[in-house]
């Protein structure tokens, strides 16, 4: 009997200390549910997003990157991947809706996606449209073709300069984006003479640029712009009435003034702007990069702004009779196949919008009575009828106080960026409802 309650005491020292080892087992190795899901969330974050190139999972495939080269086309850069000509008809098909491939561009890039086994099959094309667009094509299976776009970073910038030859030299030499030139010559081609530019004319300019795969790809829109030209100060600020963007000074006026719908009246339109357009007389195609107006001879023909004539004579090339008018630092118009002059019409002379300056004639290569309008913007010919007549009215007054509130900070930060003179504050809200 003594032998088993000895037997029956060691048995219980055993349990204790078992039951005590156990738990201090577990007070130094278990853990909480939630520091399970603390230890599970900072142990094991989510896997990262897989790379994608195009919209597609680059580490799916083998990707090799081209440029098209002179006189390839869809289909000759296919039949060198092996992609079988029946398939290659397909996709053009496929595609008219969304890209048209015989406008595919020497120079621009291009994509093969094969697969990453030693076939190395091609599964995807990809076309880049333009810095932007992006055209995919499945070599496989359903043949998809999608349209899709880069990701545009827009970059808030700003920058300042002191003119010492010209406004392009003064963008170049303080390291901004060369389509500022362009833009500012744009916003004050009304205001500010960029042909009688000085030295020591200042600019600042607040402005939105455009990045894609870090590259920058342009101007996105000028926000506020403050012009020094001879001393004196022009405002631009950037704003939205009535569903149009446009640009107005410190006191609401419009910075712009409006062309004439037409250069004559009582007339039709006998051809349009085109790139190749088939010659009644020389009986080629080329560009005609103007409008013709089908009138009778002797119809006026008006100046379409206010500007100077920089030649009136005879065009040797065909267009008879003409007159070119400078308007701007930007836009020039061009008269052809005159008949004659309006009085006083000559090199050098200065001309009010509306004003006669010639009569509708057939002269040069001609078929018959028109007049041959033509517009070019910066040296480059654009199409008339496209030309875009901002609003010259100035801010309406109900509009006003909305306008002065928008454009206080754009002012400051105007101000902010470096202090050439002190140009005078914009029309406070108080003062206009005075």
């Amino acid at each position: 009997m003594k032998k088993i309650l000895i037997a029956l005491i060691v048995l219980l020292v055993i349990a204790i200390a078992a039951t005590i080892y156990i738990y201090q087992w577990r007070q130094k190795n278990d853990v909480t549910q939630e520091q399970q899901k603390a230890l599970t969330l900072d142990e094991f974050p989510p896997p990262p997003p897989p790379n994608r190139v195009y919209g597609l999972v680059a580490d799916s495939f083998q990707i090799e990157n081209f440029k098209v080269a002179r006189n390839q086309n869809l289909a000759s850069i296919l039949l060198a991947q092996n992609v079988e000509y029946p398939i290659i008809y397909q996709l053009a098909e496929k595609s008219k809706e969304k890209f048209d491939v015989r406008r595919i561009r020497t120079g621009n890039p291009y994509a093969i996606f094969y697969s990453r086994d030693t076939l190395k099959t091609p599964l995807w094309f990809v076309y880049e449209i333009d810095k932007t667009d992006f055209l995919v094509m499945q070599l496989t299976d359903s043949l998809d073709i999608i349209r899709d776009r880069k990701p545009i970073e827009v970059v808030r910038k700003s920058g300042t300069g002191i003119i010492t030859s010209s406004l392009w030299n003064t963008i170049n030499e303080n390291n901004l984006h060369p389509v500022l030139a362009m833009e500012l010559s744009e916003i004050y081609a009304w205001t500010v003479d960029f042909f009688g530019i000085e030295k020591g004319d200042k600019f600042r300019v607040i402005y939105d640029e455009q990045y894609v795969d870090s590259v920058s790809i342009g101007i996105d829109a000028i926000h506020a712009a403050h012009f020094n030209h001879k001393g004196r100060e022009y405002y631009a600020f950037h704003f939205k009435e009535d569903s149009v963007w446009s640009y107005f000074d410190e006191a609401g006026n419009s910075l712009r003034k409006a062309f004439l719908k037409a250069p004559l009246k009582f007339s039709r339109i006998s051809s349009r702007f085109s790139n190749n357009r088939f010659h009644p007389v020389l009986k080629i195609n080329r560009p005609h990069h103007g409008v013709d107006y089908a009138a009778p001879s002797g119809t006026p023909v008006y100046a379409i702004g206010d500007g100077t004539v920089t030649n009136r004579g005879w065009d040797p090339k065909g267009g008879g009779n003409f007159i070119k008018i400078r308007h701007n630092s930007v836009y020039t118009s061009l008269y052809m196949h005159l008949q004659g002059f309006g009085k006083g019409i000559k090199k050098g002379g200065f001309v009010q919008q509306g004003q006669l300056i010639g009569y509708v004639g057939s002269t040069g290569l001609s078929t018959g009575p028109h007049l041959d309008f033509r517009m070019y913007r910066s040296g480059s010919a654009v199409d008339p009828l496209k030309i875009e007549a901002p609003p010259v009215d100035p801010i309406q007054e109900d509009s006003m106080a909305e306008y002065l509130e928008y454009i206080e900070p754009l002012f400051l930060e105007l101000q902010q960026l470096k202090q050439y003179t002190s140009p005078p504050a914009p029309a406070t809200k108080q003062a206009v409802a005075q």
